[in-house]
């Protein structure tokens, strides 16, 4: 049986890489997939801490997360799809759509 806490320091590393990529990149996609990235850094301490104590709790709220997820990707990935065909330019710099 592994330990709980390699779990969380896993987890620790995917959400610090999630948010280095969240800060420094322009690309919407990778700014997309960061969020993704720290959302499941996030289930995996979730996972880990309701194995180590025994309970579903964690577990349950997991599914919650995953299925918030999987709407907000499905919508996220609609507007830049929308934004990449007005825009021609996935770059956040570039993506000005609330300017005259």
């Amino acid at each position: 049986m592994v330990p709980a806490i390699y779990y969380v320091v896993l987890s620790a590393i995917l959400f610090g890489l999630g948010v280095i990529a969240f800060i420094f990149k322009r690309n919407i996609i990778s700014i997309f997939m960061s969020i993704e990235l720290m959302l499941n850094a996030v289930n995996l301490a979730f996972v880990a801490f309701s194995q180590s104590q025994g309970n579903l709790d964690g577990q349950i709220f997991v599914l919650f997360v995953i299925i918030v997820a999987a709407a907000e990707a499905a919508v996220g990935l609609g507007i830049i799809i929308l934004i990449a065909r007005n825009r021609q330019s996935l770059n956040v710099e570039r993506v000005d759509l609330l300017k005259l």
